[in-house]
């Protein structure tokens, strides 16, 4: 996470007042250009952070700077790496408060004289939660995240998506890594048998500490297994689906579709040629929604699904 490395980088030059990019580089496990930009971020943000050049140069932590992560606690410095959560996700993981305590310790830069500055708290709101989304069921994501902290194996009674029903849910011993926020749910990133998995928190019904150490796989983190994850989900996709789109529709099929829209090409003034990716056939379905907008020019078996599908849904309205 983007927020988590900035605060590291601060913690370290509040340290240390003065390294190298290759040093940074190193101690965040990133390249030197990511340092870079993360510098330029952290300027632009007023944070009094710059870089030297020359053979005594690197980055640098101006002295005298109001940046006092000493009057933090090890509780605000955690929560404040969780920089990215909503206020609604900080509340599940049960660090709110100490969020908003470390906020009013950073005080970045002083205001001019005779002036205030409006809290950057007030002018900025981050909502990771989807639109129309319901309140979310399962476990307890601030309860899952302290017994995490044990660095334990976990045995959880879990519902996969094919298992509808509650009482279908099986127990199943995993190692866990941690917890991911991504799109507004909560995921518990855990290898099961030496392979990683995403397990859903509102499908968890219960878990168990258990005595033996977690066993994870050599080099890998919570952030390397959550990107490999995220990456393998969006990537997937065993047909591709070609088909012609209304262009005041483009928009709207970028925000529902996403990165399963991997082509847009315009045809004529009002139409563009599109190609989604799907896991399965019957996905298609999905394009539904946008009506006589959009005509499925191939495969033919894409073709099927929609003419089968809208038939049978005419046939409900017809008389």
């Amino acid at each position: 996470m983007k927020s988590q490395r900035l605060l590291s980088m601060m913690l370290l030059l509040q340290t240390r007042h003065q390294m190298t990019a290759a040093d940074l580089a190193d101690e965040l496990d990133v390249s030197v250009r990511t340092i870079l930009r993360d510098v330029t971020t952290l300027a632009d943000a007023d944070v009094p952070v710059f870089a030297e050049r020359g053979r005594y140069g690197g980055v640098v932590l101006l002295p005298g700077s109001q940046l006092d992560v000493s009057k933090l606690s090890m509780v605000e410095l955690d929560a404040l790496k969780l920089l990215g959560l909503d206020p609604g996700q900080a509340r599940q993981l049960g660090v709110d408060a100490a969020t908003r305590t470390a906020h009013r310790k950073l005080a970045s830069r002083r205001p001019l004289a005779g002036h205030s500055l409006v809290p950057l708290s007030e002018l900025v709101n981050v909502d990771n939660m989807p639109w129309f989304s319901p309140e979310t069921q399962g476990a307890s994501v601030a309860d899952l995240g302290k017994d995490l902290q044990f660095g334990r194996r976990l045995r959880i009674l879990y519902r996969s998506s094919a298992e509808r029903a509650e009482r279908d849910a099986s127990w199943r011993t995993v190692d866990p890594y941690g917890l991911l926020a991504k799109a507004g749910r909560w995921y518990l990133v855990a290898d099961i048998d030496g392979s990683p998995r995403l397990y859903s928190q509102e499908r968890m019904q219960r878990w168990e500490v258990l005595l033996e150490d977690r066993c994870l796989r050599q080099g890998e983190s919570l952030a390397s297994v959550s990107r490999h994850l995220s990456a393998s989900v969006e990537q997937r996709g065993g047909i591709t689906v070609t088909a012609l789109l209304s262009l005041d529709r483009v928009d709207l099929a970028r925000r529902i579709l996403g990165s399963r829209l991997t082509s847009s090409k315009p045809l004529d003034a009002g139409r563009v040629e599109i190609t989604i990716a799907y896991d399965e056939v019957e996905a298609v379905r999905q394009l539904l929604q946008f009506g006589a907008n959009l005509h499925v020019t191939s495969p033919p078996e894409a073709q099927a699904v929609m003419r089968d599908v809208a038939t049978a849904t005419s046939a409900l309205y017809q008389g």
